[in-house]
């Protein structure tokens, strides 16, 4: 795994906040980051609370979540919604 001190301040909030993001697939952290699934679960894991970490492990374990690209709905074929800003050069966009 990267070390968290790898990343800076504002790519680590920009991860958790993707990782919360029921619509955000674990593929997009990782095309954006380079950091896989595992990585991020153990990222999750030293970065929140315990009971933050288990309540969002159990809501992207649910079928509610479509954090995973084979879960998802065949229809959804990009990372983001349709009504967000472009992300260019795997940059954050303004706020």
């Amino acid at each position: 795994m990267k070390d968290t001190l790898e990343f800076t301040e504002r790519q680590l909030d920009r991860i958790i906040e993707m990782a919360w993001e029921d619509r955000t697939p674990f593929e997009a952290i990782e095309f954006q980051f380079k950091i896989p699934e595992k990585d991020v679960i153990r990222l999750m894991r030293s970065n929140l609370k315990e009971s933050s970490f288990k309540r969002w492990r159990k809501r992207v374990n649910s079928g509610v979540s479509q954090k995973h690209l084979k879960k998802r709905n065949p229809e959804i074929n990009r990372f983001k919604c349709s009504r967000q800003r472009a992300i260019s050069g795997n940059k954050i966009s303004k706020r």
